[in-house]
């Protein structure tokens, strides 16, 4: 069963649902960001590029979960 949750992403309101396992694993990667649920969908959303918002959050879900922790690192300022 799929869980949804609500977040305003550029000023508008849009809802994401995965599987709670998903949620689960993303509830992780947020606090190793140091970010709220809401402000890891918004990085989520600023990196996906023209991958569909619950893909993308599916595609994070499992590289963390294979061990990849780039996620969470600041991006460098070029």
């Amino acid at each position: 069963m799929l869980k949804k949750r609500s977040v305003s992403l550029s000023g508008h309101a849009t809802s994401v649902a995965l599987e709670p396992a998903f949620w689960a694993v993303l509830d992780e990667v947020a606090a190793a960001a140091g970010l709220s649920q809401a402000g890891l969908m918004k990085r989520i959303d600023e990196r996906r590029g023209r991958t569909p918002l619950a893909s993308a959050c599916r595609l994070l879900a499992l590289d963390w979960a294979g061990g990849d922790r780039s996620f969470a690192e600041p991006e460098s300022a070029d």
